[in-house]
């Protein structure tokens, strides 16, 4: 069960070089998000993997990398990776914004005069609606002083340019669940996930069964508690009552 839907593609003709393996080694990074469990919105849009964008002014360059990134230590090793591949470059600027409640975000200067990069790079982030990103913009200085305006408006450009060659989807908010379970309720533990079409997003036959299911959070109560009714064999209306079912175990893992 897909939960994406597409914005808008990349226009690929326009994309800018870039070092292949700085644009593919955060892709890689797991997309979770410990997200709160209230006041939470049911979709949101991020970026499907890394995009370029560049803008010159003067003899300065402005390189700019936008990621999708869920955690600090995500968007840390962006950076991290975005600094090893420039450590000539005079400034490092970025901005992101993680999780769906607006709260947690950060813009960065890295020494350019306060509000001039960290600030302008997190507006076109907002301009775009999207959460869970990182944009950093590299600058090579070209000898001539562009002035705050100037500054402004060139980390604004380069991050626009990396956000216009980035996919942009739509993502549903999902709680994963682990279900661990003894081989005699294989039968209804797979068939109810089958019925109930939910999305195995790994699975472990050792010992004993596991595996772990994505649910749309709006809908978790209630698939959980049909989930459950199901493997028990019992109506409905009796599952509520259950506080345990013999040789099953649900346990939330997290949020993406």
């Amino acid at each position: 069960m897909d939960n994406e839907r597409q914005i808008n593609k990349p226009n690929t003709k326009s994309l800018l070089t870039a070092p292949k393996a700085l644009l593919t080694r955060c892709k890689s990074l797991q997309i979770v998000t410990f997200a709160s469990m209230s006041d939470i919105k049911d979709r949101y849009k991020t970026i499907a993997g890394p995009a370029h964008g560049e803008f010159r002014d003067r003899g300065s360059k402005f390189l700019a990398y936008a990621f999708p990134a869920y955690t600090e230590e995500e968007w840390q090793a962006c950076l991290e990776e975005v600094r090893r591949q420039h450590p000539k470059a005079r400034h490092h600027c970025y901005a992101y914004r993680l999780g769906l409640d607006g709260n947690n975000f950060r813009a960065n200067d890295d020494g350019e005069p306060s509000g001039t990069a960290g600030r302008p790079i997190l507006g076109q982030i907002d301009s775009f609606g999207l959460a869970n990103v990182i944009v950093i913009v590299v600058r090579y200085f070209g000898g001539t002083l562009l002035g705050t305006s100037g500054l402004i408006n060139a980390y604004k450009e380069s991050a626009a340019d990396a956000l216009n060659h980035a996919e942009v989807i739509e993502r549903t908010v999902e709680d994963v669940y682990r279900v661990t379970f003894d081989y005699a309720l294989m039968g209804s533990v797979m068939s109810s996930i089958k019925n109930l079409e939910l999305e195995m997003t790994r699975q472990d036959f050792g010992t004993i069964g596991i595996v772990e299911l994505a649910i749309r959070q709006s809908d978790v109560a209630e698939k959980l508690r049909h989930f459950k009714a199901a493997v028990a064999g019992v109506y409905l209306e009796e599952v509520d009552g259950l506080e345990k079912i013999e040789g099953l175990e649900l346990e939330y893992l997290y949020t993406r």
